[in-house]
C-alpha cells in the first residue's frame, strides 16, 4: 500500500513539474518577443520650419463707432401728422423726417401777427406824433416795447412750429421706424436711429509700453467676423492724452473711408496697427508645438539609423523651444529650432520620445497666416 501511494505521488510530482517547465518555458518565449516587439510606427504631416519676413504690429480688440450718430427724438411733445421717411433709408442734412400736429401754434401765431402789425401801426402813429411834439417821449417808448414784446411772442411760436417739424440734423441712414402715425409723442421720445457711415471710426486700447511707438497717421488693419474675407484699412487718428488709471491703457481711435458702408456702428473688431519695420522670424504651425508646464517643444523627423524591428525608417526627437507672436495659423519660433528643420505638424499628442513614424502630408489641412474656416 505505501508504495501504491509513493508511486502516486511521485506521478503528481512529475506532472507538475512538467507543466511547470512548458508555462517557464511559454513565459520566456514572450518576453523574448516583447524585448523584441516594435509597435507600429504613427503617421504624422510633417513642415519645415522656414524664415520669413513679418511686418511688426501690435494687436487689439475693439469697436466700431459712427462718426456721427444720434436717436433722432423730439424736444416738444405732440401728435405725429405725418412721417415723410423710410426705415432704413439714406437722408440728406434738413431732410424733413416728421411733422407733428401744429394747428393750435399755427392759430396762436395768426393772431400774434394781427397783434404785431397792430403794434407797428401803434409805434408808426406814436413816432410821427412825437416829430409834431403832441405825444411825449415816454408813449414812443411804451409803443416801441410793446412792438417788440408782440414780436418775441411770434418768434416764439414760430419755434415751437419749427421744433415739431423734425429735420435729419446730418446725412445718414436712418434705422427701425419707433414711431406710428397719430402717435402721442413725450419730450425725448426716439423717434429712429441716424447714424452717418461714412466714414466711421474703430476704438480701441494698447498697454502703455506701445505708447513710444505709436504716432497718429499710421496704417492700421481691421477685420470683423461679419466679412472674414474683407481686410479694411485705415489710419490712427487719435491718441488720447490720458491713459486709464485702471488698467494703465492709452485710447486709441482710427478712421475708416467705409464707402461701401459694410461697417456698422457697434460691430466687434480686430484691429492691427502696422509698424514701420518688418523683421525676420521663423515659423511653424502652431499645431506643431506641444505645450506643457515645464515648456514648449516639437517633434524633430530624423532618420531612424537602427530601429527596434530591423528596418531602416524615420524617428521623432523632442526639441524644447521658445516661441514669439503668432500669425493666424502659424507661430514664430525665438530660440530651439533653424531653419530648414523638418518637424511634426500635427498628431504630436500621441508622439514619444525615438518614437518611429512615416509621413503622410496628404490629408492635412494647410496653415495660413489668415486662416478662414468656412464654417466659422
Amino acid at each position: 500500500m505505501a508504495r501504491k501511494i509513493g508511486l502516486a505521488v511521485f506521478l503528481v510530482l512529475l506532472v507538475a513539474g512538467g507543466l511547470a517547465g512548458v508555462k517557464a518555458l511559454q513565459v520566456r518565449k514572450l518576453v523574448e518577443m516583447g524585448k523584441s516587439y516594435a509597435p507600429p510606427p504613427e503617421s504624422v504631416a510633417s513642415f519645415v520650419a522656414r524664415e520669413e519676413k513679418w511686418q511688426s504690429t501690435l494687436s487689439a480688440i475693439g469697436s466700431v463707432t459712427a462718426a456721427q450718430g444720434v436717436n433722432v427724438t423730439t424736444e416738444v411733445p405732440g401728435l405725429v401728422r405725418e412721417i415723410l421717411f423710410e426705415a432704413g433709408g439714406v437722408v440728406a442734412q434738413g431732410d424733413l423726417l416728421v411733422r407733428l400736429d401744429t394747428s393750435s401754434e399755427e392759430a396762436q401765431l395768426r393772431a400774434v401777427e394781427a397783434q404785431l402789425e397792430l403794434a407797428r401801426l401803434n409805434l408808426d402813429r406814436e413816432r410821427k406824433l412825437r416829430t409834431e411834439n403832441m405825444v411825449s417821449q415816454s408813449d414812443l417808448d411804451a409803443a416801441e416795447a410793446t412792438m417788440k414784446q408782440t414780436q418775441a411772442n411770434a418768434d416764439n411760436i414760430r419755434t415751437v412750429i419749427g421744433k415739431k417739424t423734425i429735420r435729419a440734423p446730418f446725412a445718414g441712414r436712418l434705422g427701425i421706424r419707433l414711431i406710428n402715425l397719430g402717435q402721442y409723442l413725450d419730450t425725448g421720445k426716439p423717434i429712429a436711429s441716424l447714424q452717418s457711415l461714412s466714414p466711421v471710426f474703430a476704438d480701441f486700447s494698447l498697454p502703455q509700453q506701445e505708447l513710444a511707438k505709436l504716432k497718429t497717421g499710421m496704417r492700421v488693419r481691421l477685420s470683423t467676423d461679419a466679412f472674414p474675407d474683407h481686410r479694411f484699412e485705415g489710419s490712427l487718428s487719435v491718441i488720447n492724452p490720458d491713459l486709464d488709471q485702471a488698467t494703465r491703457s492709452v485710447g486709441l481711435q482710427a478712421t475708416f473711408d467705409n464707402p461701401e458702408q459694410l461697417l456698422h456702428p457697434g460691430m466687434f473688431a480686430r484691429v492691427e496697427v502696422l509698424l514701420p519695420e518688418e523683421k525676420e522670424v521663423l515659423v511653424i504651425p502652431t499645431t506643431s508645438v506641444l505645450s506643457a508646464p515645464y515648456g514648449d517643444s516639437v517633434y524633430v523627423i530624423e532618420t531612424n539609423a537602427a530601429p527596434p524591428n530591423g528596418s531602416a525608417g524615420l524617428a521623432v526627437r523632442q526639441q524644447f523651444i521658445r516661441t514669439g507672436p503668432a500669425r493666424g495659423d502659424y507661430l514664430s519660433v525665438e530660440a530651439g529650432l533653424k531653419p530648414g528643420t523638418r518637424i511634426a505638424s500635427s498628431g504630436v499628442f500621441k508622439l514619444r520620445n525615438k518614437m518611429a513614424i512615416v509621413e503622410n502630408n496628404e490629408l492635412t489641412p494647410k496653415s495660413a497666416e489668415a486662416p478662414r474656416p468656412p464654417d466659422s
